[in-house]
Parts: C-alpha cells; structure tokens; sequence
C-alpha cells in the first residue's frame, strides 16, 4: 500500500509539471521527484532577477534538447520571491521562451533547503544538481556554467 501511496504521489508530481502553469513544490516534493525520477535529471535553481542565471538557462534548453534522445529531462526551479509567483515568473518565462518544466519551490529557510539538494551549497546562484539515478551519478555545481562545461557534465551524467 505504501509503495502504490509514492507511485500515486509521484504520478501526480510529475503530471503537475507538465501542467499549464507553474507548480509550487515545497523541498520535500522536490526530493521526491528526484529520488523517484528513472531517467538523468539536470536541475537548475534560477530567478528572474539572477543575470547569470537568465545567461545559462538557453544553454541548459539547447543541451537538453540536443541530448533528449538519451532520455534527459530539464527542472528549472524557480527561488523567486513570493510576490513573484507565479505570474512574474510565467511571464519572464514566457517571453524568454523557456520550454523546460518550471517549478517554484516555496519554502524561505534556505539553511533548511540548500543542504537537502547538497550538503555544500551555500545558497548561490545560479546552482544546478546533475542526477543520473540509474548510475548513481550525482554531481552539484554552484556557478554560472560555460557551455561546453555543461555539455561535458550532460555527457557524464548520460554515461555517453
């Protein structure tokens, strides 16, 4: 019963994203999209008002869509304000024509959050998390990430 409980909540987790707007996560379901997803995640904490963050996401989408075949999905989580959610954030997201999945996690304590995606992070941005569960490749960088550095670490974490 307990496993067809996380099966549901992940379902529901996952079509949310997809879903019209943009959802608001708190970290627990962040994790647990994360710990439940079979295919290598590339997750990227942003905000509008993150210049190198807006710099990097056109990257991630290109590199994401160039790499989709190996079964990549791209997370754009949004650590807007709350006054910014969610319209803010649509309409940035919008006229930046961002078509990765977006996420607004709702939660304030980063001293609470920042450890639960890496023990490391001091709560910079931008800040991005590659997951490959399947290999148990896991891989936290906080910077702004060139191009070609990122490609390097989409290839690692696809096992290509």
């Amino acid at each position: 019963m307990k496993r067809a409980i996380s099966i549901v909540t992940f379902l529901f987790l996952f079509a949310e994203i997809g879903a019209q707007g943009i959802p608001k996560w708190k970290i627990t379901e962040l994790e647990t999209y994360i710990n439940k997803s079979e295919v290598p995640l590339i997750i990227t904490f942003w905000a509008t008002y993150c210049k190198p963050c807006v710099q990097e996401i056109p990257y991630f989408h290109e590199l994401a869509k160039k790499y989709e075949s190996s079964g990549i999905k791209l997370l754009l989580v949004s650590l807007d304000f709350e006054e910014s959610y969610p319209a803010k954030i649509k309409r940035f997201a919008d006229k930046q024509k961002y078509t990765a999945s977006i996420v607004w996690l709702d939660e304030s304590n980063a001293d609470y959050f920042c450890p639960k995606i890496d023990k490391t992070w001091s709560g910079v941005m931008p800040a991005t998390v590659f997951i490959n569960n399947k290999t148990g490749y896991r891989n936290f960088i906080e910077e702004q990430i060139p191009k070609e550095k990122m490609e390097a670490e989409i290839k690692r974490m696809a096992g290509l």
